[in-house]
């Protein structure tokens, strides 16, 4: 087998690498979009699920949910169909494929407990934790660690809470997990 050779000059090899890290703090930034349109898209949801279930007599109190949740998804889809005309990083690939699984995971979890006639916002706030904990790591980012350990702080103290304050608890936990560190990550020089 022959092998190729590829003589750099030291100023060449040092732009690559200046390159490529340029590109990986572009990606890290980049990483923002999808926390801040969750974080957004479920305390929107969290919070009019309060209010219609507390204050209204209104039965479909749930709808907000899959509503948001199919926006999401819609909007998560050509997000990524975007970017795929640009080259994906190894930290990308391994991102895209962690919240992929984890959001599978979110929608068994909910028909799940739902099918038990339990509310599911424990086991989802479980779930958002570690894709968040293991983002904040990964990304080397301490706001989105600390927002890890909230969303598991706060799917402990579901178990504690009336089911009725659940979806406060959810919004509170999303507003700290997700869109604190999201816009801490979309306007950070890392």
């Amino acid at each position: 087998m022959e092998t190729m050779e590829h003589n750099l000059e030291p100023l060449q090899g040092l732009k690559i690498i200046t390159e490529a890290i340029a590109q990986t703090k572009e990606n890290i930034k980049g990483h923002s979009f999808l926390f801040l349109l969750w974080g957004w898209l479920i305390a929107a949801a969290s919070l009019l699920f309060f209010v219609l279930q507390s204050f209204t007599a209104f039965k479909l109190f749930f709808l907000p949910f899959p509503i948001f949740v199919t926006i999401g998804i819609i909007i998560s889809l050509v997000n990524y169909r975007s970017g795929q005309q640009v080259s994906q990083t190894y930290l990308g690939f391994y991102l895209k494929n962690l919240w992929l699984v984890l959001g599978i995971g979110f929608i068994l979890s909910v028909l799940i407990n739902l099918k038990q006639q339990y509310p599911p916002f424990t086991y989802t706030l479980l779930i958002g934790g570690v894709g968040t904990l293991v983002s904040g790591l990964v990304l080397r980012f301490r706001p989105l660690v600390i927002g890890g350990i909230l969303f598991f702080a706060f799917s402990a103290a579901c178990v504690f809470t009336p089911g009725q304050y659940q979806p406060l608890l959810q919004g509170i936990a999303v507003l700290t997990g997700y869109l604190v560190p999201g816009y801490l990550l979309k306007h950070s020089n890392a």
